[in-house]
């Protein structure tokens, strides 16, 4: 899985676009990272950019930022609405796909520690990354504001994380963190009434309502503090409000963290309350970005409500989560654009994504790439889409429901096979072209020569490795293919037989490939325990291919007496 992080940081200016667009262009500028958003508010004196990419370049475009926010940024002449406490004010990690918040923490803390040393700001730590309790929530830290900072950090308790704890007027502090995706999540209602619509949020959100006594009146603590009553979704905020321009009412949540509560889980909660109401949901709609774990969540909790298979492509579970959302309800939505991932990169690459008869016919020209190694990875391909289709036929057959669970299972497993397999053609190619490249650095000095010598040898180690990955997956799919053949619907055999045959054919074929690099690899050890591992696959591969045929067969010989 690619590591993508997001990051969201808040600059104190929102009125000088000169300013704006100079901060924008460090991070634009800055390989490895997509600039996603840039949203400055005129009254709040505020902008707040969005940017994601790999964690290293993700860390590296938010200094270039920060200190770029330092050098035309000048917070003794600040004014916004805005609670705010430095000309960076506050800039989170968040992990998208393939980084923990472990990760995201650490990154926080690199940041944090360039930023107090190189540009004398000082720098607290919030919400996961936080040192200490009390500075976990963002509005503690911000208390008192820039204006207050002076006093603040001659208290021992606030000395800063990082930095020195003395005020600078022009930069003020910065606030690092790392926290989860924030989803925000309007679900729609058949009803211009803004108070039921709050009623659903009150009985919802995590922090719920104010107790009332008998006559109506809040009930309140010795401090004077309300007493709550909790809402039932935890990690989720929620207001309802009227939308004059839609016509009706929506529940507005911000989900902080979906994986302590799923989007589907706030929309079906939503619908229970509102019956309750005597209303009905006729949709939601997603304001800004969403992960896309979060989606195919949704897709598999439909699809178990329907009684059908997870075990689809990742396109259908996208497209059963937002029919089921009704996430189109207001307009088209478009997964491209919506989800984060696929801002950062295609789900599919380039070679991945030919119609049949262009990549055949990419295929057949003199070019050398692709080649053998991506044809073994789509044959393996096709084998766990073998898999995954008489799993599926099996789970779907009213005479096979005691399998069920197991033909999920397999057809799961052969789609994350398949999506591996598939990227796979591209990495292939990619790989060889990296070789092709070390080939063509200088080597006019002795350190040209060495590091171009180093260049070819790691990029040679990557293209055996993608081929060798190919070998490992391909036995999985014929794994996946002895299940099926051995218990599926007996009327679609044939297609596991096929489906092994092709997973075979790929681990001979990826064989080759990872053998006509091991020569031009210097490591030893590393050669001979690849090319020891690669046999043996190839001699399981060839066992099981044996036994599946004969499993195939068999079966065969029974329906035709």
């Amino acid at each position: 899985m690619e590591r993508i992080v997001e990051c969201v940081p808040n600059f104190s200016e929102g009125r000088d676009r000169n300013v704006i667009d100079a901060i924008a262009k460090e991070i634009e500028q800055t390989e490895g990272v997509m600039l996603l958003d840039v949203d400055p508010g005129q009254a709040t004196n505020r902008t707040v950019i969005t940017f994601i990419g790999s964690p290293e370049a993700v860390k590296k475009a938010a200094f270039k930022a920060i200190r770029k926010a330092a050098e035309l940024i000048d917070m003794s002449k600040h004014k916004g609405e805005h609670p705010r406490i430095g000309a960076t004010d506050v800039c989170p990690f968040v992990p998208v796909s393939g980084v923990t918040m472990e990760d995201c923490v650490q990154l926080a803390r690199d940041l944090g520690r360039r930023v107090g040393d190189e540009l004398g700001i000082p720098v607290y730590l919030y919400e996961e990354a936080a040192t200490r309790p009390e500075r976990r929530n963002l509005a503690d830290i911000r208390k008192g504001e820039y204006e207050g900072l002076p006093e603040k950090l001659k208290d021992p308790e606030w000395k800063p994380d990082f930095g020195p704890d003395k005020f600078n007027p022009k930069t003020g502090a910065t606030v690092i963190g790392a926290r989860e995706f924030l989803i925000a999540y309007n679900v729609n209602l058949n009803t211009r009434d803004r108070k039921l619509a709050h009623e659903i949020a009150l009985n919802l959100r995590e922090s719920g309502r104010a107790k009332r006594d008998a006559e109506g009146k809040i009930i309140r603590d010795e401090n004077g503090k309300a007493i709550k009553i909790p809402g039932r979704l935890k990690a989720v905020k929620a207001v309802g409000w009227y939308i004059e321009e839609y016509g009706q009412a929506q529940v507005s949540y911000n989900i902080t963290n979906y994986k302590i509560t799923p989007v589907h889980r706030v929309f079906e909660e939503t619908c229970v309350e509102a019956e309750k109401l005597g209303l009905r949901v006729t949709g939601s709609e997603l304001v800004g970005l969403i992960p896309l774990n979060a989606l195919l969540e949704a897709g598999r909790y439909f699809l178990q409500k329907q009684g059908k298979s997870t075990g689809v492509p990742e396109e259908e579970l996208i497209h059963i989560a937002v029919k089921s959302l009704g996430l189109d309800d207001l307009g088209e939505f478009d997964p491209y654009k919506k989800i984060i991932e696929y801002r950062f990169r295609a789900p599919h690459g380039p070679l991945a994504s030919m119609k049949v008869f262009e990549f055949a016919n990419e295929l057949s020209t003199d070019s050398p790439a692709p080649g053998g190694g991506s044809v073994s990875a789509l044959a393996g391909s096709l084998s766990a889409s073998l898999a995954s289709m008489v799993a599926n036929l099996t789970h779907g057959h009213k005479n096979f429901k005691d399998l069920r669970p197991e033909m999920e299972e397999v057809a799961v497993k052969a789609q994350r096979l398949k999506k591996e397999l598939l990227a796979a053609i591209d990495r292939d190619t990619e790989a060889f072209n990296r070789v092709m490249a070390a080939f063509r650095l200088p080597k006019k000095t002795e350190e040209d020569q060495k590091r171009r010598e180093e260049a070819i040898e790691a990029a040679t180690k990557e293209a055996t490795n993608v081929p060798f990955r190919v070998m490992e997956q391909c036995l999985e799919a014929m794994q996946c293919c002895k299940i099926v053949a051995e218990k599926g619907n007996p009327n679609a055999v044939s297609d596991a037989g096929v489906g092994t045959l092709m997973a075979h054919a790929g681990v001979h074929g990826a064989f080759l490939n990872v053998k006509i690099n091991l020569p031009g690899i210097k490591d030893e050890v590393f050669r001979k325990e690849t090319l020891h591992r690669a046999k043996e696959i190839t001699r399981k591969a060839d066992e099981l291919k044996d036994e599946i045929l004969k499993i195939v067969q068999n079966r065969l010989e029974q329906q035709t007496g």
